[in-house]
């Protein structure tokens, strides 16, 4: 007599292993299109979930609900390979630990349409599936927006959207592939926390950035591949805070306050309970600090950049050089308004001088775009004592310009807005910062 449990139990074993040789030969017909990805698609163990809608992943392993995966291939092997690649590509992407305060169902809508975008932009066999008209039209939209097909900057373009329940529930139903549950669940047990999700996917990531651009030149598909290449070089800018980023024009100075950090508090109270009036050790009254004191932070006031942008942009950096531990009691930051000639100066000394031009900012200018006036002018005050000891130069811009060709004797960084600039002639000696808006209170920009 044939046992019920046990004959449910090998039903079970048999629809696991069937599942668990759909996902490895998926693997295997990848890696042999794609071979950079050789590391990623190692990289995700495979996981039974009957919980589970359709396939989903954590970033450590891929689970799916086997009724789910089994229609799936039914459906078309193609479409696993395609579910598997868009699983790998989110972790790739960071999306599983980047949503930060965006409202989740826009943000997952936004990852699955990046990806997708990417996928339908490989043209390989193994993943091909011809793209609807409306998927077509949905790119097109949105590439007039921004160069790269970004999560971060889909997500803002269906914000500006402002998409009916009907229009949301056809972009969802029309890119969803996996189910994105298990992104901010906990760890799972088993997994050293020295490797958390994200250093091991940033790892994968940059390996995959080396093994496209040192490959073979001339092997077929590179056309196709260089959509892809465009957004793994895009994410493997190293994040900055931006205050961190600010402190590398600080110097190391000596000012009058009370040094707690040498101060023992031990031996002070010892001489004060043991000789009376006569503590041992005196605080010191001088302590060494990294603050900003000589600055020139300047404006591009072209016709082709926003005065909102740049208002939002001083904002934020009067929010951080307003704190007490980048600021001198005496600074000298010149802020300088630039189109294709300096506009105007403004000389900031202390704090009451900044607040009163923030109060009062308006953009002056409206012309071309030309980055050389205003070095030569910084130039000019450096040669006429101005500044002491000048550390760098901020200029904000969407990069639309001319460029000096000298190097300037001090650090020069040119900051852009996401998907809101141009930055193919930045000379190689400048730094290249790009900030999000929708982070600068808190997370910063990105730093090429």
């Amino acid at each position: 007599m044939i046992d019920p449990t046990r004959h449910r139990q090998l039903e079970e074993l048999n629809m696991v292993n069937l599942c668990t040789r759909i996902l490895h030969d998926s693997r295997n017909e990848l890696y042999l299109n794609m071979h950079f990805l050789d590391i990623s698609l190692s990289s995700l163990a495979f996981e039974a979930d009957p919980s589970m809608r359709g396939v989903g992943t954590d970033g450590y392993t891929i689970y799916y609900n086997p009724d789910d995966l089994c229609v799936l291939y039914r459906r078309g092997r193609v479409y696993v390979n395609r579910a598997y690649l868009h699983m790998i590509f989110h972790c790739l992407f960071c999306h599983l630990d980047t949503r930060g305060k965006r409202a989740g169902e826009y943000w997952n809508l936004a990852c699955d349409i990046a990806m997708e975008s990417v996928i339908d932009g490989l043209y390989k066999k193994c993943v091909h599936v011809a793209p609807t008209p409306f998927r077509r039209e949905t790119y097109l939209r949105l590439g007039k927006k921004m160069k790269v097909l970004t999560a971060e900057g889909i997500y803002k373009a269906l914000q500006e959207m402002n998409l009916s329940e009907r229009q949301y529930g056809r972009l969802a139903a029309e890119f969803y592939v996996d189910s994105h549950k298990k992104w901010e669940e906990d760890q799972p047990p088993g997994i050293p926390m020295t490797v958390p999700r994200q250093d091991r996917w940033k790892d994968n990531r940059e390996k995959m950035q080396t093994e496209m651009e040192s490959g073979d030149r001339d092997r077929s598909g590179q056309d196709e591949e260089k959509k892809l290449l465009e957004q793994v070089q895009v994410e493997n800018r190293e994040r900055y805070d931006y205050k961190r980023f600010l402190r590398r024009f600080a110097v190391m100075k000596e000012e009058m306050q009370a040094d707690d950090d040498s101060f023992d508090y031990i031996y002070y109270t010892y001489g004060l309970n043991k000789y009376g009036n006569m503590p041992l050790i005196e605080p010191l009254e001088s302590k060494e600090v990294h603050r900003i004191e000589d600055f020139a932070l300047v404006i591009d006031t072209s016709m082709s950049c926003s005065g909102e942008l740049t208002r939002r942009f001083l904002e934020e950096t009067y929010s951080v050089l307003g704190e007490s531990e980048s600021y001198f009691r005496k600074i000298n930051v010149h802020i300088i308004q630039c189109d294709d000639q300096v506009r105007s100066d403004v000389v900031i000394r202390n704090r009451e001088q900044m607040e009163d031009y923030m109060k009062h900012f308006a953009v002056t200018g409206g012309g071309g775009t030309d980055f050389r006036p205003a070095f030569e002018y910084v130039d000019s005050l450096r040669k006429q004592g101005q500044f002491t000891k000048l550390r760098g130069l901020l200029y904000f811009t969407d990069g639309k310009g001319i460029y000096p060709v000298k190097m300037p004797p001090y650090d020069t960084a040119f900051v852009f807005v996401q998907d809101q600039y141009e930055d193919v002639s930045v000379p190689p000696w400048a730094i290249k910062l790009i900030l999000e808006p929708e982070h600068w209170s808190d997370e910063g920009g990105e730093e090429a």
